[in-house]
């Protein structure tokens, strides 16, 4: 009998695989630990939890799930559209923003082409490039941070996506407003310029691309529910862009494409400020136990503006393996061409004192 492998496309045969975060659960099995005893900060999910908002109104969406959701998230776009001053044609949702990194591989990449994006950026978009059998240009970063004109010279003609997060995975750096709008006008009519914002609302004043989209400019941001409003369960992300390309996308997307209590949490989310405002001045508290914590023990680390923090370790497969066995998970770097350094998610005040003593004893 053949080898089922050899009826598969080649990109898929080479396809490098995502590894996320380890679940609580899987940790507790190995380790035999009690789940209730461990923390998770590998994920740059929200410590607070959930928008209450929006627990509401996906309890009240669970009793009809017995119909298909709105297949064009029809009220969702439209308090996008609220929020955003634009009309509810500019946005795709997606199931969480990452499929929307999907679609646009779909619409837009043939083999061939070439995606430009930093190194090290969100893993995503490099698999995303190679799925679709494009080339990726990766750029390093300097001082961790996205050099843009390295970015904009490592344009071609045969560039068809650059990626620009910011703040940027797993760096937590991020580039000014007047630097990214310079950016996008810069890139040629062949590029489409992909903002990825997963963490924008963790900054006090985010940078505002709409300028872009009214000077009829060739670029997309994206958003999640997974991170600030505490949704990543429920997987439901969204761009905006031009009418024109937001239609593309939407030409590409499977239908039912995010599910009905998804899009009843999300839109009750976007009205809970009270929620997100307490959200941000939370991190930002931690954010600075953390830098305070790790200066004071000598430890080397890069200054975030994300809900996460990037820090030197020496061995970081070696600490992030020691503590797990203690109850505590973060991220290794290994993937991210960063073996020395471990990435860790801003937990509760209790959580970030918990680390940062683990920490501590692990140097000993």
């Amino acid at each position: 009998m053949s080898n089922i492998a050899t009826l598969a496309k080649s990109e898929v045969r080479t396809q490098p695989v995502y590894e996320p975060g380890k679940p609580i659960e899987d940790v507790a099995r190995e380790l035999g630990l009690d789940p209730d005893g461990i923390i998770k900060l590998a994920s740059n999910e929200n410590p607070l939890g959930s928008s209450p908002r929006a627990l509401a109104a996906a309890q009240r969406a669970l009793t009809e799930v017995e119909l298909y959701p709105d297949g064009g998230c029809f009220g969702l776009r439209a308090k996008l559209a609220e929020k955003w001053q634009l009309s509810p044609t500019q946005f795709i949702i997606g199931n969480g923003s990452n499929e929307i990194i999907e679609l646009l591989g779909h619409a837009f990449l043939r083999p061939g082409d070439e995606v430009v994006m930093g190194n090290p950026a969100f893993v995503v978009y490099k698999l995303v490039t190679l799925l679709f059998g494009a080339k990726p240009v990766e750029v390093p970063l300097v001082n961790h941070k996205h050099n843009l004109e390295a970015l904009a010279a490592a344009v071609t003609p045969r560039t068809r996506m650059v990626f620009v997060p910011s703040p940027n995975n797993p760096t937590g750096t991020a580039n000014t407003e007047a630097e990214l709008l310079a950016f996008a006008r810069a890139m040629p009519e062949h590029v489409i310029t992909v903002f990825d914002e997963a963490y924008a609302e963790y900054l006090d004043t985010p940078p505002d691309l709409r300028p872009l989209i009214a000077e009829g400019r060739n670029v997309i941001g994206l958003r999640t529910f997974s991170k600030i409003y505490g949704l990543a369960g429920l997987r439901v992300g969204y761009g905006y862009a031009g009418g024109e390309l937001a239609a593309l996308l939407n030409r590409v997307r499977q239908p039912f494409n995010v599910n009905a209590v998804a899009q009843a949490a999300a839109v009750a989310a976007l009205d809970d400020s009270e929620f997100i405002t307490r959200c941000r001045t939370e991190n930002a508290a931690g954010l600075r136990q953390l830098e305070t914590g790790l200066r004071n023990q000598g430890v080397e680390f890069v200054p975030s503006v994300a809900n996460f923090i990037l820090l030197r370790v020496s061995d970081g497969a070696r600490v992030f393996g020691e503590m797990q066995k203690q109850g505590l998970i973060v991220r290794p770097m290994r993937a991210y061409g960063l073996p020395e350094w471990i990435r860790v998610t801003v937990g509760t005040s209790d959580q970030n004192e918990r680390f940062l003593a683990l920490l501590a004893d692990l140097a000993e």
